[in-house]
């Protein structure tokens, strides 16, 4: 993807960290006017997203997107359940795969692309406090490597 196509409005870092990321879908989102002012302002925050299936339907849970400044009476509640935009084929492997143990949809980033708004999911597995330890500890060596190298 060409990066003059999309612009990061938000991105989870934390899951990241979190959770071992197996597979990624992009995913479109239905959202009122004022919500999509709000993401174009950047007041986003995806840190405590989830993303569920549930009766043949995708929805994204628990992202905050701040009500817009001049929205007034539209603004809808900050952390309600939106709708995914995925082809049916999808969510249902979506559905599939989160059926088997310790599998998780959490959201990546939120961009526009070509002036609509998109999401970034993944399908993740949680990690263990071992696992994030040695990841901790790769990074440390390789840091340590590049220091040597530059000196």
């Amino acid at each position: 993807m060409d990066k003059s196509e999309f612009k990061v409005i938000a991105q989870n870092r934390r899951a990241r960290h979190e959770y071992f990321i197996l597979e990624t879908f992009e995913a479109g989102l239905a959202l009122t006017g004022p919500e999509i002012k709000s993401i174009r302002a950047g007041k986003v925050s995806l840190q405590e997203g989830f993303a569920r299936i549930e009766g043949g339907q995708a929805w994204l849970e628990d992202v905050y997107i701040a009500p817009y400044q001049f929205g007034g009476w539209l603004n809808p509640p900050s952390k309600r359940r939106r709708k995914l935009l995925l082809h049916r084929s999808e969510i249902r492997e979506l559905q599939s795969k989160t059926r088997e143990k310790g599998l998780t949809l959490v959201p990546l980033r939120l961009y526009l692309k070509n002036g609509r708004a998109k999401v970034e999911l993944g399908l993740a597995r949680g990690k263990h406090a071992y696992d994030k330890r040695q990841a901790i500890a790769e990074r440390e060596a390789t840091r340590e490597i590049e220091r040597a190298l530059r000196v």
